[in-house]
């Protein structure tokens, strides 16, 4: 199992409209038959900041999800509302260990 946390920082003016497209993306990316989480944050005390979390139970199902057409209209959207180059962190799942307590 991999997760990957993706951080985001939104232009300013840019917010709901980032908001908005990635809430499109999140709906569609939980129905992948190998995502166990898609959670979309956004940071407390600066609202131009995100978070996306993706869970996903291989390496290969988190490749698939790069190739789905949400993700990909997502990632057209949202390229201009962005101050910053995204940053992905990738992470191995230690617990829980078993898919089935996600």
């Amino acid at each position: 199992m991999i997760v990957t946390c993706v951080y985001v920082h939104v232009k300013p003016g840019m917010i709901e409209e980032f908001i908005k497209a990635t809430i499109a993306n999140h709906l569609e990316s939980v129905k992948e038959p190998g995502n166990l989480r898609f959670d979309f944050l956004q940071q407390a005390d600066d609202q131009s900041s995100f978070m996306i979390y993706e869970a996903y139970v291989s390496e290969e199902a988190a490749a698939a999800h790069k190739n789905t057409k949400h993700y990909q209209t997502w990632r057209a959207a949202v390229e201009d509302m962005m101050a910053e180059p995204r940053k992905g962190i990738r992470y191995n799942i230690l617990q829980p260990a078993e898919r089935s307590k996600w």
